[in-house]
């Protein structure tokens, strides 16, 4: 491999990076180099789920649908989703209801408030950027939070020190604020180059303790606007 090629590094949990990867193979070819490093895996908690008198579910995340589907049968609750992706998973796992959100928790919560009767369950992670219980019910609407996964810390793998102590540019897309700071901590002193695509400006903010040569925020808060963020960053970083 050419080391003056750029390196797309992926640091979301293994299913979601591996289908950025392809998405990314399929705009770049099947040249690029991508190096896979989880700073995240999900684990599976096990709460009692508050259902009785439910008016419907918030989904935030695909683990969140997962979390709530492995430990309820309940499939008959219209699913408010944060995205495309999110009420994909929801369609998959069986629910007829799920529609699409705007793409972020925060205005997620800014289209339920006022639209939707109570009370709403939240099948939640232990980390959140965004308290949607709360900021409901500061606008009046009900809403019960279970916590049914965290994201566990992962280390970084030889291969992703590596490109990161190398020469080559790596480009780094960044999906939450938490994995910004995971990453921030693995590589301290990191010598690459290093590209940034944020989804968001708080993450881009979280970003900032990378000191990234160059940061593009996306255009929108979803995967197809990162991937065209990514992309963008791809053909900056190419030799000549």
């Amino acid at each position: 491999m050419n080391p003056e090629l750029p390196i797309l590094l992926l640091t979301r949990p293994a299913p979601q990076a591996r289908r950025f990867a392809e998405a990314a193979r399929d705009r770049c070819g099947a040249g690029l180099r991508i190096v896979l490093s989880p700073l995240m895996v999900p684990e599976l908690l096990n709460p009692d789920l508050p259902l009785q008198g439910l008016r419907g579910l918030i989904f935030t995340s695909e683990t969140g649908v997962e979390g709530f589907a492995r430990l309820s049968g309940r499939r008959d609750l219209p699913a408010h989703c944060v995205g495309e992706t999110t009420a994909r998973a929801a369609r998959d796992e069986g629910f007829t209801v799920a529609t699409i959100g705007p793409g972020t928790a925060a205005a997620l919560a800014d289209l339920l408030a006022g639209a939707v009767e109570g009370p709403l369950l939240w099948p939640r992670g232990a980390e959140a950027a965004v308290d949607i219980a709360a900021r409901l019910a500061a606008a009046g609407l009900p809403v019960r939070a279970a916590t049914v996964y965290r994201q566990a810390p992962c280390p970084a793998t030889p291969e992703a020190v590596s490109a990161l102590a190398g020469s080559a540019p790596v480009i780094l897309p960044l999906f939450s604020a938490r994995s910004a700071l995971l990453a921030a901590a693995a590589w301290p002193a990191r010598q690459a180059p290093l590209f940034v695509a944020a989804i968001s400006p708080a993450v881009a903010q979280a970003a900032a303790r990378l000191a990234p040569d160059r940061m593009i925020p996306a255009a929108r808060p979803d995967a197809e606007a990162m991937l065209e963020a990514t992309v963008a960053l791809l053909a900056a970083a190419q030799p000549g």
